[in-house]
């Protein structure tokens, strides 16, 4: 998606070996514009897809996922990191760990919106080594529904996260794909 590349490469920062920073428009502050033209592409790819819920996990897929869903006429689901009084004690959870954090979350998501009859859109920010999109497909095999695929922002491919999803035979769609970061510039595939 060449809006998203020349977002990346003029609105972008990359800090160190293996992060790029997208905080300007994609997940601290929104590109909303963008955004949308992101859903629509998502649209794109999995059109024809068997879709009736889209789950992500917060904070920053919320956004995404919330833009796409328009064109897909489905609600969105979260995963949320954070236990609270007001979550329904009848969930399904899984451990994720978080690449950017450094950390293990468990993530849980109420049982009533996710069910056997669902055909699951995964949408996120960012795929690294895969742990949050594993952990979602987690989640939708334990209610039993189906994953339709996984739609990513930006993937770095020069880490193991998109070969770990796609060796499961799940359809993987990354709108942006980094091959490396050189001098402190994305390299896209």
């Amino acid at each position: 998606m060449q809006l998203l590349k020349e977002s990346i490469l003029s609105r972008g920062r990359v800090v160190g070996k293996d992060i790029l920073k997208v905080d300007e428009f994609l997940n601290h502050q929104l590109d909303i514009k963008l955004l949308n033209e992101i859903g629509k592409e998502f649209k794109k790819k999995f059109n024809g897809k068997e879709i009736n819920k889209i789950l992500t996990i917060e904070a920053s897929g919320i956004a995404i996922a919330s833009i796409a869903a328009q064109y897909f006429d489905v609600p969105v689901v979260f995963a949320k990191k954070v236990d609270s009084k007001n979550l329904d004690k009848d969930t399904y959870e899984t451990e994720v760990y978080s690449f950017t954090k450094a950390r293990n979350y468990t993530v849980r998501v109420s049982k009533k919106f996710l069910n056997k009859e669902d055909n699951i859109l995964i949408l996120d920010d960012f795929l690294a080594n895969g742990r949050a999109s594993l952990g979602l497909i987690d989640l939708v095999n334990q209610s039993g529904a189906r994953v339709s695929g996984i739609g990513i922002v930006i993937e770095k491919g020069f880490q193991e996260g998109g070969s770990i999803i796609r060796s499961k035979g799940i359809t993987l769609e990354s709108l942006a794909i980094i091959k490396e970061f050189k001098n402190g510039v994305p390299i896209f595939k």
